[in-house]
């Protein structure tokens, strides 16, 4: 790839872009909130939207590995099981404040245009992420947050040794050749600036770093947001070349850090968005742990809690609790896992099959579906893990 593209350029293009954005979807509802499935589909190019939830579970990664204590076991199964539950739980209460969700947004288009300007760079970022050691197993887990070009990194990673572990200093060089090899086929950056454009104007030579400073002229009008507690559109395609404004929940009191301006924020008119280092625009946020301190009412002592514990059997052998409807019983990451294993990638099917088993009256007829309609038609035979434990969300919602 001959081209030399700016990453301080794609980074200003990534925060212009996104204050656009939260200024058509915010402005009209300054104290509106987004839900996980909203930020799905809160703009028409699925890599975005996909960055956006990445950055989300690295949030929610590192606050549950703050919750540890040099006085009790964290690794014993009981509280392993129980913090899952309670993380996953946790998971389905996504709830963005525009403070909160407009400096994702904007890494997450910075990111998204860095798949093509900066391959190896991105590599490192989004599939590797730290120092290592690294397995494929987690390599492809990265991998599901990849929509632009992901069969050039997914071919460099099918083509890797199976050996348990690999270091950050081998798989970059084997990267450095792997694109060497094959960056003919790599997507030009002109499809994606295509894509881009109509939601803020962009050409390739703005992001070159010997190219011009960006003249574009004023985007056409965006589409008006949908009213608070409108249903939501159907995500768009890649290629959609208008913005798709998803739904508003109604926003819960917010801590001062996160609090949203009073009165809608209108872009003013003017010169184009300088070329000038971006600003800090990451909210400060509280930790978990500190939000669970002062939210649980004083504990009892501790005699009396392990009195109550030893006459209680193991979390561990203890049912799941009744779940009123599958989907949202389904976190975030068995969301992903069951569209990309069962149902082939299809966001749509996805919903249209679980919203059919939500409809069912009973378990049997649910256990029906699963077993004679969508095993068949999606080949679920070697996908014995995900079925059981779709299966067993089933059990709880009928139990």
């Amino acid at each position: 790839m001959n081209d030399k593209y700016s990453f301080t350029k794609c980074a200003q293009y990534g925060h212009r872009l996104a204050n656009r954005l939260c200024d058509q979807y915010f402005g009209p509802q300054p104290t509106a909130t987004l839900d996980g499935p909203a930020v799905l589909k809160f703009t028409p190019i699925r890599q975005i939207n996909l960055l956006v939830v990445r950055q989300l579970l690295v949030q929610w990664q590192a606050e549950m590995a703050r919750l540890r204590s040099p006085y009790f076991n964290f690794e014993a199964l009981p509280v392993q099981t129980a913090l899952t539950q309670f993380m996953n739980i946790l998971s389905r209460h996504i709830s963005l404040s525009r403070s909160a969700f407009e400096p994702l947004l904007a890494q997450a288009t910075t990111d998204t245009l860095g798949l093509v300007a900066d391959p190896a760079g991105s590599f490192q970022r989004l599939l590797l992420g730290g120092p290592g050691p690294f397995t494929l197993a987690g390599l492809r887990d990265n991998l599901r947050y990849i929509d632009v070009d992901k069969s050039f990194y997914q071919d460099f990673i099918d083509n890797l040794p199976a050996s348990s572990e690999l270091s950050h200093e081998s798989l970059t060089q084997r990267f450095e050749l792997h694109h060497a090899a094959n960056y003919k086929a790599h997507q030009p950056m002109q499809r994606l600036v295509g894509e881009l454009s109509p939601l803020l104007p962009l050409t390739a030579a703005d992001l070159l770093e010997d190219g011009p400073v960006s003249t574009a002229p004023t985007a056409a009008p965006l589409p008006e947001p949908s009213p608070v507690g409108a249903p939501a559109e159907a995500p768009a395609s890649i290629s959609a070349p208008s913005f798709v404004a998803a739904p508003a929940t109604a926003a819960p009191p917010l801590p001062s850090q996160l609090a949203v301006p009073a009165e809608p924020r209108v872009p003013t008119p003017g010169p184009p968005f300088p070329a000038r280092p971006l600003p800090n625009t990451e909210a400060p946020s509280v930790p978990l742990y500190e939000k669970l301190k002062a939210s649980q009412p004083a504990a009892p002592p501790l005699a009396e809690t392990l009195r109550a514990t030893a006459a209680a059997p193991p979390l561990a052998e203890r049912a799941g609790p009744k779940v009123e409807t599958l989907r949202e019983a389904i976190s975030i990451n068995q969301r992903f896992s069951f569209i990309n294993e069962l149902f082939n990638g299809e966001n749509m099917e996805y919903h249209a099959a679980i919203q059919h088993l939500d409809s069912l009256p009973s378990a049997d007829q649910a256990r029906s579906y699963v077993t004679d309609n969508l095993s068949p038609r999606y080949d679920w035979s070697r996908k014995e893990e995900h079925v059981n434990k779709l299966l067993k969300l089933i059990e709880r919602k009928f139990a």
